[in-house]
């Protein structure tokens, strides 16, 4: 296991393969992480404790929010625009394919931007 500090809180690498990756997220209230999609990673995340606005599109549409609260799971496909919003300090479980580094942030409260290739 590894922790990566994050400035919304941090992650918890709890398992990682050629195949996939499971994760535990922190997100502290008040934080969110950026405004984001992926080219080929596909994940499927769920609130383990707290609660989470999380705000999504597909293609140009304006942005929906849904909270979400314990053992309610989401799919995040390749393309879709996403955010996490912690309304209260969140863990959040993330199972994803394996590509870590494929981020195309489109807004970030932080100043990061995306690392991603096509």
């Amino acid at each position: 296991m590894r922790t990566v500090a994050k400035p919304w809180g941090h992650e918890l690498i709890w398992a990682e393969t050629p195949r996939y990756v499971g994760k535990i997220l922190h997100i502290k209230q008040g934080e969110q992480l950026s405004l984001q999609y992926h080219h080929r990673k596909d994940e499927t995340i769920m609130v383990l404790s707290g609660r989470l606005r999380f705000e999504h599109a597909e293609g140009d549409a304006p942005l929906s929010a849904v909270e979400l609260l314990p053992q309610q799971p989401f799919h995040i496909h390749p393309g879709l625009r996403h955010r996490m919003i912690a309304l209260t300090d969140t863990d959040v479980v993330e199972v994803s394919t394996p590509e870590l580094d494929d981020v195309v942030r489109l807004e970030d409260r932080y100043g990061r931007t995306g690392t991603s290739t096509p």
